[in-house]
């Protein structure tokens, strides 16, 4: 998530300043991704050192507006012009857990996938019913509409979860029956059987 990059985004439309950048932001993401002020004045004054942002007076409350440059236009244009880089995908914490779990001593992955699994499928019936309830509450304003794109890609996130956690149980299915169908190795020192063919020599 580019925090920084959002609160550019934000000041495009005129001087704001740190809290109610916090506000906005929250409203357009339906506090997805929460901060806190710190987090928005910290990068604030990063922005400000880079020349994108500058301080611009002071509202009738006293605080501190902030103003975009344009350095900070061009930085945006050039975030909105350009792919989000998918060739370093970020970690995922459950994919890291599955690769742990198989073959890890007293860890039954089938009981991990199906607790996963469940919470998934939980997780999308919440997302979609809240896509169902901002549908109908009325006509959507750009808020509204920014929280429902949201909102939908959590939904296609989580069904794409759900699908991926289906194929990882039907491999392991695979891998159990490959398994069970493999001769078991002989025991350590154990002799070779003998020929059945083969006769006893004669005495002479």
């Amino acid at each position: 998530m580019s925090i920084r990059h959002g609160l550019l985004a934000l000041l495009e439309a005129g001087p704001r300043y740190g809290s109610q950048l916090r506000t906005e932001f929250e409203s357009r993401t339906g506090s997805t991704w929460p901060l806190n002020v710190g987090q928005v004045y910290t990068t604030l004054s990063r922005l400000e050192r880079d020349g994108l942002i500058l301080q611009d007076g002071q509202d009738d409350g006293g605080h501190p507006l902030y103003s975009i440059t344009d350095e900070g236009r061009g930085e945006l244009k050039g975030w909105f012009a350009q792919p989000v880089d998918r060739t370093s995908p970020a970690r995922d914490e459950l994919a890291i857990k599955l690769a742990m779990a198989v073959g890890a001593p007293g860890v039954d992955i089938r009981a991990v996938i199906q607790a996963q699994r469940h919470h998934t499928v939980k997780a999308m019936q919440d997302y979609t019913r809240l896509k169902a309830k901002a549908l109908t509450d009325g006509p959507a304003d750009r808020d509204e509409v920014a929280w429902l794109l949201v909102l939908e890609q959590l939904i296609f996130q989580a069904e794409a979860e759900a699908r991926w956690l289906d194929h990882c149980e039907s491999r392991l299915v695979r891998l159990a029956e490959a398994a069970a169908r493999e001769p078991a190795p002989a025991p350590t020192g154990a002799k070779a059987p003998t020929n059945a063919t083969s006769r006893p020599r004669a005495r002479r």
